[in-house]
């Protein structure tokens, strides 16, 4: 640091000096005519001395980075003005030079006022014709640059800026007051963090980036005095316009030479600078969320920002949130995975290209701590240019005819997280997992047996011309998608092969009020009037079952792992540390969980969810799956569920591990009552960007077991089924009725060595659950029975054809 002057302006005798001066100067800068007037210079010299001296300075706008969740993949900027203020060590000697060469030659030796340059300006404004100079010195201009962002309303702002007398007062009183309370490095740190540069940038680090992509620190005599050129007018000296870039070079040839008259570099030099080719290599700083690194990043980034503008702890009004955001110079660790979202990225984009109607939306979160590691949808984050549309032709018919156009490829809706009039799509089947939870935690065991028939009569009230009610009657009657799929069925039977005629009844027995609160403890939540409707009579709800309520892939994976969690229930997250620009780090970013479902509840449901996407446990007995290769493909331990609406209208299949699970679903944003079918395991489906995404999640990570539920929620009250081989059906009934079950009979007959008529076995036999359903095996006389002991209802390996 150089050796500061003191002796120029001391006390009292320094404030009358420069109050009679400033007086003189500001009357012939503002009238020339009467720059002489003994009046003006003691008007001057008594306004001078009354003037305030404390001046409060506020941070100015600092630009917010986001990174992923290794800390240092960049995600997105966001800013009101790309400015990251760096101390002075960080910046090149010669922009410290070159600045003060640009601007203000005698900063290290003036008060923050320089009266050599007050008296020239008081010669030059004296002279007719001459044009005007205010004397600023580089203290000056960062008090006038302070005053304007330390304001809080308009008006003050032009008042810190405004060509006046008043302005220029209190500049200098400022100034010396400022000179007094910080050295000269911090005032000349703080005017190159706060001067502006240009092309979006503000402070000299955003100015290193922006035309050099470099750091302060890096910058060469040539890069260093043409920024130091910029700041008395940025516009003008535009180094990259046609009509400003001979202009910039002239202004930096001119800082060079004055870097000589300082005494910064020799003559030498200077000329191997100014021979130096002029050449801008970096670009304005990307800003939001239409601008993240990786264009297929921008729907993760809109979640991000929908959180942020939703937390209170960051402003009462959406206003104040938002100018935290983008001025508060906050570094953001999200959650998102660049692994896991690269995935996504790739996996939903293949085969199915954004110009499709169809959606594939996959959301991934980490069990146990809510972390969103990846949205991906195969869509443009991206608004449609209204001049120049290249969005295809609204999907839905009557808005296709009135000339609108649809949300595709083009899009900025939260398609993934709902908001904005988006209230989700129907999952289908996944929803039977609710109806599991419910009746684990009424204590109904997963070995508890149903008799599925080919259509269920049961007791809710739907309106009587609906194709699902009973012919001539009002009331629900599901089916299944598979005839085959009739049987006596347990719950991991029923789920691996999603049968709803064993899923209502379930329902129906633990009453559809609590399958609705299940699903809301484990997060599901409802938008649309319709299900907000029938949520009010939830006891009436028959096919809530089926998942016919509208959900969101990132509710629906949050859900399922909330039971990888072991019934830890964490809010849905997309950042996992704050950190304001003193780098103190904010606890807002803490995980919020709670235990909502009981551990044993948790581990039985995901005992039971390993079966439809063809895995085992050592305690399941699966006989079936509707998506039957994720396991292998996976390659890890494994659950989930697949899901179909009617019609396919459309599809969706949730696969997780201990570490992430994966909810994925296909459908028309648009226009939900599409035409067009919404595949499963087909290469323009949505099974294969679900466990392609978990597959590649997955890579490098150890595969963790699910641990299995324990015996009594597993398999109940066991008892002893009673031998009914050849006894009539009657006897059949009495006895197992008498043993503690509920005997039916089954109306295809089997062969057997026991007379026609009689009953030739049970189904299951050996044990199941007390109060359980056994059904009767009639035979028909004709030989052994070819079934094995223990045989369950007839496995299905496929998917079978519609609503699952």
């Amino acid at each position: 640091m150089r050796k500061r002057d003191h002796n120029v302006l001391t006390n009292a005798a320094s404030l009358l000096i420069c109050g009679l001066l400033a007086g003189v100067v500001v009357a012939a800068a503002a009238f020339p005519a009467v720059a002489m007037s003994g009046l003006a210079a003691k008007a001057g010299a008594e306004t001078f001395g009354a003037l305030p001296t404390e001046l409060t300075v506020k941070r100015a706008p600092q630009i917010t980075y986001l990174l992923a969740s290794d800390g240092k993949t960049p995600l997105a900027t966001m800013y009101d003005e790309n400015r990251r203020d760096v101390e002075l060590k960080d910046v090149a000697p010669v922009m410290r030079e070159a600045i003060i060469a640009a601007e203000d030659h005698d900063f290290y030796k003036h008060n923050g006022v320089d009266l050599n340059g007050v008296a020239r300006a008081f010669v030059n404004n004296s002279q007719s014709g001459a044009d005007r100079q205010g004397a600023s010195t580089l203290t000056m201009q960062y008090v006038r640059l302070a005053i304007a962002y330390s304001a809080t309303h308009p008006a003050d702002v032009v008042a810190a800026t405004e060509d006046t007398s008043a302005r220029k007062l209190r500049e200098m009183r400022y100034a010396i007051q400022i000179d007094k309370e910080l050295s000269k490095d911090e005032i000349l740190q703080n005017y190159l963090n706060i001067a502006a540069f240009g092309n979006g940038a503000y402070g000299i680090y955003a100015a290193s980036q922006v035309y050099f992509a470099k750091k302060p620190s890096e910058l060469t005599i040539p890069e260093a005095a043409m920024l130091a050129g910029l700041v008395k007018a940025p516009s003008a000296y535009n180094p990259t316009t046609k009509s400003g870039y001979p202009q910039a070079v002239a202004r930096r040839d001119y800082v060079i030479d004055n870097m000589v008259e300082t005494g910064a570099i020799t003559k030498e030099e200077a000329e191997q600078a100014k021979a130096t080719k002029l050449k801008v290599v970096g670009k304005r700083a990307p800003n939001g969320c239409v601008d993240t690194i990786k264009k297929e990043w921008g729907f993760f980034c809109d979640y991000f920002y929908r959180w942020w503008m939703s937390q209170e702890a960051f402003g009462s009004t959406s206003y104040d949130r938002e100018r935290r955001l983008k001025s508060g110079g906050f570094t953001i660790v999200t959650t998102m995975e660049p692994q896991v979202q690269n995935a996504a990225d790739k996996a939903v984009r293949k085969n199915l290209p954004a110009t499709s109607k169809a959606a594939r939306m996959v959301a991934v979160v980490e069990p146990g701590s809510g972390k969103v590691r990846a949205l991906s949808v195969n869509r443009n984050y991206k608004l449609d240019d209204p001049k120049s549309p290249v969005n295809k032709p609204h999907s839905d018919p009557k808005k296709r005819k009135a000339g609108k156009r649809g949300n595709y490829p083009n899009t900025v809706n939260p398609l993934l997280s709902g908001g904005d009039g988006i209230t989700g799509y129907q999952a289908g089947s996944t929803f039977k997992m609710f109806t599991i939870v419910a009746a684990l935690e009424k204590g109904i065991p997963l070995s508890y047996t149903i008799n599925a028939p080919k259509q269920f009569r049961s007791e809710y009230i739907i309106d009587r011309s609906s194709d699902a009610a009973c012919k001539g009657t009002h009331f629900y009657c599901p089916t299944n998608a598979s005839e085959s799929m009739a049987g006596v069925h347990n719950m991991w039977s029923a789920f691996g092969r999603s049968v709803n005629t064993y899923f209502v009844p379930l329902q129906q027995q633990v009453g559809a009020d609590n399958v609705v609160k299940a699903a809301k403890k484990l997060g599901i939540t409802f938008r649309a009037q319709e299900d907000l409707d029938l949520e009010k009579g939830a006891h009436q709800w028959g096919a809530f079952t089926l998942g016919v309520s509208q959900t969101m892939p990132l509710e629906l994976a949050n859900a399922y792992a909330t039971l990888a969690a072991d019934g830890k229930y964490c809010e849905p997250i997309p950042v996992q540390e704050i950190r304001d620009p003193e780098g103190k780090k904010l606890d807002i970013a803490n995980p919020r969980c709670e235990q909502r479902i009981s551990t044993e509840v948790a581990r039985a449901a995901v005992d039971a969810a390993r079966c439809p996407v063809g895995d085992r446990s050592s305690t399941s007995k699966c006989t079936g799956s509707t998506a039957g290769n994720v396991r292998r493909i996976v390659g890890a331990p494994v659950a989930g569920k697949s899901g179909t609406t009617d019609s396919d209208k459309t599809s969706s299949l949730v696969a997780m591990t201990k570490q992430y699970a994966v909810a994925g679903i296909m459908a028309d944003p648009d226009w939900p009552q599409t035409n067009q079918k919404m595949g499963h395991d087909v290469k323009t489906g949505i099974n294969p960007p679900v466990y392609e995404t978990l597959r590649d999640a997955m890579k490098g990570k150890e595969k963790i077991n699910f641990t299995p539920p324990g015996n009594k929620i597993r398999d109940g009250d066991q008892r002893r089924i009673p031998d009914v081989k050849c006894v009539s059906v009657d006897q059949a009934k009495s006895r197992i009725r008498g043993a503690g079950f509920d005997p039916v009979v089954s109306s295809n007959k089997v062969p057997s060595s026991c007379p026609a008529g009689t009953a030739a076995g049970t189904s299951p036999d050996g044990r199941t659950i007390k109060g359980g359903v056994v059904m009767i095996q009639v035979s028909s006389g004709q030989g052994d029975n070819p079934s094995t002991p223990g045989s369950g209802p007839p496995t299905n390996p496929g998917r079978p054809p519609g609503r699952d």
